[in-house]
């Protein structure tokens, strides 16, 4: 089991809430992540307002992360276990553990800290 962020209902910062879930497993082509940061995205706060949120993505917000690579889906290759990542998500990324595409994951240089470089996805991968 983990911890993760979710809203009770619409509204601000109050509205969020720490529930236990099971830690995602990995699918073929997906890498499961120990997360240590996570960024903050305007859909973020879009869904804690009460958008809805697009069919097949996750009610734990977090578009974003950096952490570890703990477990790897059938088909990954060029990551292994304990590889410092940061990946771009269909949300879950405010949890102890998020699953990512292998293809939405950009391995962390040496000499960044996980907590700099968990904003940096989005941005990456949209330009």
């Amino acid at each position: 089991m983990m911890n993760a962020v979710i809203a009770r209902q619409p509204g601000g910062a109050e509205v969020l809430t720490v529930v236990e879930r099971a830690v995602p497993q990995p699918a073929t082509g997906e890498v499961l992540i120990r997360v240590a940061s996570a960024g903050v995205n305007r859909p973020d706060i879009m869904q804690r307002n009460g958008m809805p949120i697009p069919p097949g993505s996750s009610d734990v917000f977090g578009l974003e992360v950096a952490g570890n690579v703990v477990a790897l889906g059938a088909g990954v290759s060029g990551f292994a276990i304990g590889d410092a990542v940061m990946a771009l998500l269909n949300g879950g990324g405010y949890a102890d553990y998020c699953v990512a595409r292998a293809e939405l994951c950009l391995p962390v240089p040496d000499n960044l800290p996980l907590a700099h470089v968990a904003g940096i996805p989005e941005a990456a991968f949209t330009v």
